[in-house]
């Protein structure tokens, strides 16, 4: 499972622990206090936090593009059902890091860091929703054997999620230059949805009875391509992290870099 090899990484590096972020000339020299054992300790719960959600999010992401690939109603109420978990999940997070901000006052290097869980943790709950969109349509597709789903569609959906596995991934080795990668991969992901659109209005043209289906279709594509813009924005996430530099917006310039 994904989320279990995130866990192996985080174990072989440890994550925030051992890898730590780049020596920030800002941050203020710490003695040792009960006080700073105990943000270390909170900042260390944290981020387990966010890794069991992102391992979560990862699967549902998963299913829900199995569930629209096999047509599998199940399967797609599976991911259904999981959104509420996921919602709670992002609320305690919040939770946490406003608690976090509020006992600790963090400043420099560990203040990104909580910053940036509260941007990753809302991307995270944004590609949640976007999975229950993909099984909605799923669903809805299941009525419509007729209907010929791209098969760019399924390219769509292997790159989007490779864009989260490796933007997630960048954030626990704190890699900006893998999270660089991410962020030049999010125009592979456009081009392909407007040739998947194409093909679904020369569909619709040919066989108007196929509107419907086409439309929901369209509508799966269209939550793939969203996925991959959150992904790209983990991406960028882990650069401010990382370097200090806030890349959203800056996509252009990231990708030569």
């Amino acid at each position: 499972m994904f989320y279990q090899s995130i866990v192996d990484r985080l174990a072989r590096i440890l994550g925030w622990r051992g890898a730590k972020p780049p020596e920030d000339k800002d941050r203020p020299s710490e003695v040792e206090t009960p006080m700073s054992k105990h943000f270390e300790r909170d900042l260390e719960n944290l981020q387990h936090e966010l890794l069991s959600l992102s391992g979560n999010v990862e699967q549902m992401v998963v299913k829900a593009n199995r569930a629209l690939h096999d047509r599998n109603w199940d399967l797609a109420q599976q991911v259904i059902n999981g959104d509420n978990t996921i919602d709670l999940h992002e609320v305690r997070i919040e939770d946490e890091c406003l608690k976090i901000l509020a006992l600790h006052q963090p400043v420099a290097v560990d203040l990104r860091r909580v910053a940036t869980t509260l941007k990753v943790n809302n991307d995270l709950e944004r590609i949640a929703d976007l999975a229950v969109n993909i099984a909605q349509r799923a669903q809805a597709l299941v009525d419509s054997p007729e209907f010929a789903i791209p098969e760019m569609v399924d390219q769509m959906a292997d790159v989007a999620t490779t864009m989260l596995r490796e933007a997630l991934a960048a954030l626990v080795a704190l890699d900006s230059a893998a999270a660089r990668q991410v962020c030049a991969t999010d125009d592979e992901v456009d081009e392909l949805n407007r040739k998947v659109i194409d093909e679904l209005v020369a569909q619709m043209q040919a066989n108007p009875k196929l509107v419907p289906a086409g439309v929901h279709c369209f509508s799966a594509t269209r939550h793939l391509e969203r996925i991959a813009d959150h992904a790209t924005n983990i991406a960028e996430d882990v650069i401010y992290l990382v370097e200090g530099e806030i890349a959203r917006h800056k996509r252009s310039r990231l990708a030569t870099r």
